[in-house]
């Protein structure tokens, strides 16, 4: 099944107290700020918050203020897909102008390669698998040579910058994120 997500395509502006304003291609504005290497809190220009936390294989888990669970998939070349394939989120920042256009305008698969769609839920148990997988990676790609012992969920390592590896979603403008079918036409504006 080819997937033909609607593209949006973000910029990110580092602001004076450290966190981040995401402007999006539809007119909307999300207001970001990390809290761990794994957790970002976003509150977006309708009204919405909640937070972003990164799960292992790219896996995105959206928490909104409500409770309202949605997941993403990092597809690499900071590009994120969104609510089962729909949206597909475009980081312009890393890219800069000319490339960034090439994957907005010739298509978010064109150049590079299938797009594979986030999960539509995950139980707690699966989460927590992922987690530890991210934990591990994270581990194994801070400590060169070491021999695998337990990793713990704190991370030191600084180095990790959650805003260029990742891109969270924003929610459109009339976007329904309470009802209950996923599988309504969303108007997703870009959350990243």
């Amino acid at each position: 099944m080819k997937l033909e997500p609607r593209v949006l395509t973000y910029k990110d502006e580092v602001l004076a107290d450290g966190s981040v304003r995401r402007s999006f291609s539809d007119g909307n504005y999300e207001w970001r700020r990390r809290q761990s290497d794994w957790l970002v809190e976003w509150q977006d220009s309708h009204g919405y918050s909640g937070v972003d936390e990164l799960l292992g294989d790219g896996i995105i888990k959206r928490t909104l203020s409500n409770g309202r669970v949605f997941y993403a998939r990092e597809q690499g070349y900071g590009r994120t897909l969104w609510y089962g394939g729909r949206v597909l989120t475009i980081n312009q920042t890393s890219f800069g102008g000319r490339v960034g256009m090439i994957l907005a305008s010739l298509g978010a698969g064109f150049l590079l390669g299938s797009l594979v769609p986030p999960p539509d839920f995950l139980t707690p148990e699966e989460e927590e698998m992922l987690r530890q997988k991210l934990r591990e990676q994270m581990a194994g790609s801070t400590s060169t040579g070491s021999t695998g012992g337990s990793s713990s969920g704190d991370s030191d390592d600084d180095s990790y910058d959650y805003e260029s590896q990742y891109d969270p979603v924003v929610v459109e403008q009339d976007a329904d994120i309470d009802s209950g079918d996923l599988t309504d036409d969303l108007d997703i504006g870009d959350f990243g």
